[in-house]
């Protein structure tokens, strides 16, 4: 099928309003993101099952048409694999679609593989095999060549048929809903914002700092943060985690001894070095000040509390009879990062998952109804409902 490139607002809502009268619409990103902390948009591909569109975000200033077709509520959104597809309509929209059929997720509730890749998808239900040879291009680059354009075209071409036969699989077994509340709950984990208080908690290694260490870098990691964010930078290209971990384990208190930072490159220590040595120095002044039962206490880790294991290998047991009585493989019930999730969340009284205002993923959407009573069961009340 031929695709149109869509390059002004009247041909935009034109296709949009079109496609607002199917019932579901394959959707698609390209997206850059080397350097900043949000993908950058450089192509959106749709077809609504007659018209197969690829909309230049850079060549139209009013997108409105699309984002509202996105929020439609009649129409399902499809997209495999949708977790930086979901980013990206973040960064772009501030909104995400909805609803949302994420084809990889539905192809792992009927066991066809946890993780499988769109293309071997393809391939398994259309018997086609698509070419990926454009998969590293530039997308805020024009112009764009055809085969590149032709390759964009193919992520939702072949989409839309693919779903037709996953949501009719799926709807046999009883569990479409499964797919989109699996999703609502992804989105909702994605809009969550960090504090920036709170950012040390999503990181490395906290367990090895002392008190005044982890202030320290506790102050390190929310400016690290506060910078990306409002220079829509990578984390990475404010400052490396395993230097900020340095400098709080080691609490220079110079330029001199913080360029013995290991890995921190000059201009990191030109652009910010007076600024490091002072977040370390507020930090100490602030663990000096503050009273001895309000300081950060060291952080303990799932393997220092002693049934750790005993309840790890109980909360796997009834996933796996869960999974055994809802026909699908444990994985789609819990992997072991969602259990220890789960844990983390009863027994810390602060952890990454409550920083966000979130549940764990054993106690969202459809999992909940499943498990909830025989967690109960096994780990006494609840946190949620302490």
């Amino acid at each position: 099928m031929k695709y149109k490139l869509i390059t002004d607002e009247k041909a935009l809502r034109s296709v949009c309003e079109k496609a607002a009268e199917a019932d579901a619409v394959a959707i698609d990103t390209e997206f850059v993101r080397t350097r900043t902390l949000t993908p950058l948009l450089g192509l959106l591909q749709m077809f609504d099952g007659e018209n197969l569109v690829l909309i230049d975000p850079l060549a139209i200033d009013d997108l409105s048409p699309f984002v509202e077709l996105m929020a439609n509520p009649n129409v399902v959104k499809v997209l495999h694999s949708c977790s930086e597809d979901l980013e990206t309509f973040l960064a772009a929209f501030s909104m995400v679609p909805a609803p949302i059929f994420d084809t990889q997720f539905a192809a792992s509730v009927l066991d066809m593989g946890p993780t499988l890749g769109y293309a071997r998808l393809v391939e398994l239900m259309s018997n086609v095999v698509l070419d990926k040879g454009e998969s590293r291009t530039d997308w805020l680059a024009r112009p764009l060549r055809e085969a590149q354009l032709s390759y964009a075209a193919n992520d939702v071409l072949y989409l839309l048929p693919v779903y037709r036969q996953l949501a009719e699989k799926i709807a046999q077994v009883g569990k479409y809903e499964w797919v989109t509340q699996e999703i609502a709950a992804l989105a909702e984990k994605k809009k969550a914002q960090v504090p920036l208080e709170q950012a040390y908690l999503h990181l490395k290694n906290l367990w090895r700092l002392t008190p005044e260490q982890l202030t320290v870098f506790r102050h390190l990691a929310a400016w690290r943060l506060k910078v990306a964010r409002q220079k829509n930078l990578a984390l990475n290209f404010v400052i490396r985690e395993g230097q900020m971990f340095d400098i709080a384990v080691r609490m220079p208190v110079s330029r001199s001894a913080l360029s013995r930072t290991e890995g921190l490159q000059p201009q990191t220590l030109r652009r910010y070095g007076d600024i490091l040595i002072n977040l370390v120095a507020e930090a100490r002044e602030l663990f000096e000040d503050t009273p001895a039962d309000r300081k950060l206490v060291p952080i303990r880790r799932l393997i220092d509390f002693p049934e750790y294991k005993k309840n790890l290998a109980a909360v796997k047991r009834i996933c796996a009879e869960v999974a055994q009585t809802q026909s699908v493989t444990e994985e789609v019930i819990a992997s072991k990062k969602q259990i220890n999730q789960l844990l983390k969340w009863q027994w810390f009284d602060l952890d990454e998952t409550r920083s966000q205002g979130l549940l764990p993923d054993l106690l969202s959407g459809w999992r909940r109804p499943l498990l909830e009573e025989k967690l109960t069961s096994l780990l006494g009340p609840l946190a949620f409902d302490n």
